[in-house]
């Protein structure tokens, strides 16, 4: 057989070495270790996962009190906010969430379970608005006796209620807090929308004055002014003497005068 009838079949490279361990073991690609970015992104979806379970149970369980969170909010409004002076009921729903955030900060503290409804503030603020003392009993609040003095005490078996009334009152309050930063921006530019208006018109009234009082000015400068000419005329007409009104100023000479002049000169004989 000749050479060139020979067919030459084309020489596949070998397989890539596999990877190997300290002790020579081949590395599976199960077992080699991860890149950095890609433990980053695990970390990171792992996060993500965890917030969105912790935001489901949290809406969850804030989704089974929506008909309390319902009646809470109708206790402010109408209840509190439609029979009351609008500072007085929000100071009263400000004072409401203090009394709720103390008990949540200091559960087991027993001072900050009670208010006495005759103290003057909470009796000018709570006691005698209307609605504001019901919202406080219906957070958890109970009228009750110790030691031949009326409190009003929370029962510690009702921190959902009060929970839920905070969190309502600090719905309310941001956005009426959000409302009147807007009623207090329009009322700031009406005031100085109406004082601009204001000095316009002050100004033009004092422009319109002051042209006024320049073109009386110039009237009396051009009145003193004729008066002045008219004053320094006659004065000139009284100092001038008087002219005879049947001569004619000067010298002159008849026909009929003979006498030559003296200033003629002298006749000359031949």
């Amino acid at each position: 057989m000749h050479e060139e009838d020979t067919i030459q079949t084309p020489i596949s490279p070998p397989p890539p070495l596999a990877e190997q361990d300290d002790s020579g073991a081949p590395v599976s690609s199960m077992s080699r270790s991860p890149r950095p970015n890609a433990i980053a992104d695990a970390i990171e979806k792992k996060l993500r996962e965890q917030r969105l379970q912790a935001d489901a149970g949290t809406y969850s369980d804030f989704d089974e009190n929506h008909e309390k969170r319902q009646h809470f909010r109708r206790l402010i409004d109408p209840g509190i906010m439609r029979p009351n002076a609008r500072p007085l009921a929000l100071e009263a729903l400000q004072i409401l969430t203090t009394l709720a955030e103390n008990i949540m900060k200091h559960p087991t503290d027993p001072k900050y379970r009670r208010f006495k409804p005759t103290n003057k503030k909470i009796k000018t603020v709570l006691v005698d608005p209307k609605g504001t003392l019901e919202y406080a009993v219906e957070m958890g609040f109970r009228p009750e006796v110790d030691n031949f003095q009326p409190y009003y005490i929370f029962n510690e078996r009702r921190m959902n209620d009060l929970r839920i009334g905070a969190a309502i009152i600090k719905e309310f309050l941001e956005q009426e807090l959000t409302k009147e930063e807007v009623r207090e921006r329009a009322r700031r530019e009406e005031k100085a929308v109406a004082e601009a208006a204001k000095a316009k018109v002050k100004q033009a009234f004092m422009d319109d004055r002051k042209s006024v009082a320049l073109q009386t000015q110039r009237d009396r400068v051009a009145r003193e002014s004729h008066i002045a000419v008219a004053t320094s005329s006659r004065r000139r007409e009284s100092l001038s003497p008087p002219s005879s009104p049947g001569l004619m100023p000067g010298t002159g000479h008849t026909l009929t005068e003979t006498t030559a002049p003296a200033s003629s000169p002298p006749v000359y004989e031949l």
